[in-house]
């Protein structure tokens, strides 16, 4: 059992622990094949791999603990695992609600595998009461890139492509359980763009919100133990101390919206960030930046905070 306590209860605490994959040994040859995996362009693994070092380092330097699963899996685990392209996207497997991981479920039979090794490691490294394996037995999508957690009071939670209302509804006494009082529900249109709430918005600060205008347009079903009621996003995340960045400049979506807050300062940015979008804002004007190029690992269709799951925030 490694020793790690998890401890999430926002997005923007500084970051201690976090696990990622390295990039798997297949490539993506071309645009035919990216298209039938659902990966944006072709990739090649070496290529990858070299951004995926870029990555740890900067969160190494940054004093991070990166634990990169894939390398305490051992026989047919591994055997499979290396082989699974979209195994580097370890954000939907689990998230830290608070000081107990629960884990996701894959929206997607083809990423099903990885799901099954990181849980099994998960089950070693965690006691029973931080993370059981078991919690995911009554539900059929859960994918973590789906869930922004927001403060010690409230989550914010997608459910459209890749996660469902039943199995939110399974979940949802779980999220109180943790600690949480109330679950903010959206549900996105069922497109590519959309696959997940963090291709969509992002925490950028203790007060700040990025989001697609869009989004505005939407209302949140809130939850609590006992009551349910909606309020239109922009509402809902006031309420929480968010000022929302609206905004339409998005063009790359993974790497303008799919940032890292490494802590309250500082975010772990693509350097193919539009970086004219924190010009519109003064609370993103002293913001210090990190710039790591993962383009290659971009392709597939996920950014930095697919690439990264926060075991720790202090």
């Amino acid at each position: 059992m490694l020793n790690i306590h998890p401890n999430c209860w926002s997005e923007h605490e500084e970051l201690r622990t976090v696990v990622v994959c390295s990039p798997a040994t297949l490539d993506v040859p071309d645009q035919r094949t990216a298209d039938y995996v659902g990966w944006e362009k072709p990739v090649k693994q070496e290529k990858a791999r070299e951004n995926h070092e870029k990555l740890v380092l900067a969160m190494e330097r940054a004093e991070v603990q990166v634990i990169d699963y894939s390398a305490y899996l051992k026989g047919e685990h591994a055997e499979l695992n290396h082989q699974l392209i979209n195994r580097i996207f370890v954000r939907d497997y689990a998230c830290v609600f608070g000081n107990t991981v629960i884990p996701g479920v894959a929206g997607s039979t083809m990423r099903a595998p990885e799901y099954i090794h990181s849980h099994q490691l998960f089950q070693q490294w965690f006691d029973d009461k931080t993370f059981s394996i078991e919690d995911n037995n009554r539900i059929k999508a859960w994918e973590n890139g789906d869930v922004l957690v927001l403060s010690k009071d409230a989550v914010f939670i997608n459910t459209g492509l890749r996660t469902s209302i039943e199995s939110l509804e399974v979940m949802k006494e779980k999220i109180f359980k943790a600690g949480f009082s109330e679950i903010g529900v959206i549900d996105l249109p069922r497109k590519t763009e959309t696959l997940h709430l963090d291709m969509n918005c992002n925490v950028a600060g203790a007060d700040l919100m990025i989001a697609k205008s869009y989004l505005r347009l939407f209302p949140v079903q809130i939850i609590t133990e006992n009551t349910d009621k909606y309020k239109m996003t922009g509402d809902f995340l006031n309420r929480h101390g968010f000022d929302v960045l609206w905004t339409d400049k998005v063009s790359h979506t993974v790497a303008d919206i799919n940032f890292l807050n490494l802590d309250p300062e500082t975010l772990l940015v693509s350097t193919e960030m539009n970086k004219r979008i924190l010009h519109d804002h003064p609370k993103l004007k002293n913001k210090k930046l990190v710039e790591v190029d993962v383009n290659e690992l971009e392709k597939g269709g996920g950014g930095i905070r697919c690439m990264t799951l926060p075991l720790e925030r202090r």
